[in-house]
């Protein structure tokens, strides 16, 4: 299974940084990571981790000037792309087309080949034309999904936070993720 990730330069690095890793070594699993120079100057700012160790855990990295790169063809087969976080610079790139990069190219092609594209949309509050854009996604195929806490589950950290966003996710991709404790009623 391949799995395109995205990351731009919205707050909120650590998402994406975190998929990488629950996916890397998961046998059968093929990262291809595409980031933003906004999400490398993110991932200095608000983590302990450097771009050189969040490169290492895709299986394969592309640079986002490459818009002939493999993840730029519908067919690349990929079972889908997650853009975590998700800016709203990103977000209106992909909903009017505007694929001058690999990213945005990449998540245009998850929309036309109608394979799930997961948009961890990052920002607060929200305009009308972020909820304008987040709809017309939306309407395309994509799936909206903010980092929005669960408090069900009682969690304690931001890991706990982000494991339960994790575990979302990959359920996209009917992946199981240990550190995900679903809603099993009251």
């Amino acid at each position: 299974m391949r799995i395109v990730v995205g990351l731009s330069g919205a707050s909120g690095a650590i998402i994406g940084i975190k998929l990488l890793e629950a996916l890397h070594g998961r046998p059968g699993c093929e990262t291809h990571l595409v980031m933003s120079r906004g999400a490398e100057r993110t991932i200095r700012d608000e983590t302990d981790y450097t771009v050189e160790q969040v490169v290492k855990m895709a299986s394969v990295t592309h640079d986002i000037r490459d818009v002939g790169a493999s993840i730029a063809s519908g067919s690349f087969r990929a079972a889908g792309m997650v853009v975590a976080p998700c800016s709203m610079k990103t977000l209106a790139g992909i909903v009017t087309g505007y694929s001058d990069n690999l990213l945005l190219r990449a998540a245009d092609v998850t929309i036309k080949e109608r394979r799930p594209l997961i948009l961890v949309a990052r920002e607060a509050p929200l305009s009308g034309i972020h909820l304008e854009n987040m709809h017309k996604a939306h309407h395309n195929g994509a799936t909206i999904l903010p980092p929005v806490p669960a408090f069900y589950n009682r969690p304690k950290t931001i890991d706990d936070v982000i494991d339960h966003l994790l575990g979302r996710i990959l359920g996209y991709f009917d992946l199981e993720y240990a550190k995900f404790r679903p809603w099993c009623g009251g």
